[in-house]
């Protein structure tokens, strides 16, 4: 008789607790733990899937899986990209650019009820008018308006826009295992994130783990990843560890274009949400910035502490 999630798994899902970043002195001691935890979950998982937000960190994870995945002889697991209806343009074309590139299987997960009543960011929808489903998550959230407005930056418009689509997809394919972009000096609430998390109180989300395979990265951390790994690896002739200081700073024949770097960061930003809830802390691009002079997340409207607590028990990122 076949086994049935999680029983299928041996993993130890305290691994990482109580660690910092401290524990992996170096860019090679971060990347060895990154593939040795992408390794087991290819092994262990039977329908694994990579969260690919275009950013920065969910890159870097997808860079790790198909650097393995190849070692090991295996497909890459299908990328799944949530479109909650407020991404940056730049951030939608770079998805789709790279995943032809790559050879991606992209799979795009949406709250179709908000699709299907064509709503766009600020509009005001009144709750009659959305599904069974989706008043069952605003129930669950305690909402009681006749009707919302649709902003993936407030705390109902993330539970509905971004994890209410990322379960329906989980359920929808049966993945098992689903490998994310988290860091453990990305923000206090995921401080004590674990390599393997698990997800398996079927009454809050469809039972699955997260695979945190870049905990011990920071954010030097990974920009030095890509100008010494993934850049080099997807532009022939890339200089290693070259790390241009503007798009005017190129090697010769390369065009920002030609990079698997999301435009956005050129132009400053370095932390990639909604277009209206995103700012940038420089006109620099961000690697070139003081990284430890502002905070990372700074102008992401979402992001407060406050409410990731809550949103994590839902099931966010």
């Amino acid at each position: 008789m076949a086994l049935s999630f999680p029983d299928y798994l041996d993993l130890d899902y305290t691994a990482g607790r109580d660690e910092t970043a401290d524990a992996y002195p170096t860019l090679e001691d971060k990347l060895e733990k990154a593939a040795l935890v992408t390794r087991t979950a290819l092994e262990q998982y039977e329908r694994p899937a990579i969260m690919w937000t275009g950013g920065k960190d969910s890159t870097v994870v997808l860079y790790v899986v198909r650097e393995v995945a190849a070692d090991m002889g295996v497909e890459v697991p299908p990328v799944v990209f949530i479109d909650h209806f407020e991404h940056f343009d730049e951030t939608e074309a770079f998805v789709y650019e790279w995943t032809d590139r790559w050879d991606l299987d992209l799979i795009v997960a949406r709250n179709e009820d908000f699709a299907r009543v064509g709503a766009e960011p600020g509009d005001e929808i009144a709750v009659a008018d959305l599904s069974d489903e989706t008043r069952h998550e605003l129930a669950r959230l305690g909402y009681e308006d006749e009707s919302i407005v649709l902003d993936a930056d407030t705390f109902e418009g993330n539970h509905l826009l971004k994890t209410v689509a990322l379960n329906d997809v989980i359920t929808e394919y049966g993945f098992d295992g689903i490998f994310s972009g988290v860091r453990w000096d990305e923000q206090d609430a995921r401080a004590d994130e674990t390599f393997f998390s698990p997800r398996h109180e079927s009454e809050k989300y469809p039972p699955h783990d997260r695979v945190h395979s870049i905990l011990q990265f920071t954010e030097a951390d990974v920009w030095g990843a890509f100008w010494n790994y993934i850049v080099p690896d997807a532009v022939d002739g890339y200089p290693v560890g070259y790390v241009p200081q503007s798009t005017d700073d190129l090697p010769e024949g390369t065009q920002p274009a030609d990079l698997p770097v999301s435009p956005k960061y050129f132009e400053g930003f370095r932390s990639l949400g909604t277009e209206s809830g995103s700012a940038k802390s420089d006109d620099r691009p961000a690697w070139v910035q003081d990284l430890a002079a502002s905070k990372e997340r700074e102008g992401r409207a979402q992001d407060k502490e406050d409410l990731m607590g809550r949103l994590r028990d839902l099931g966010y990122m």
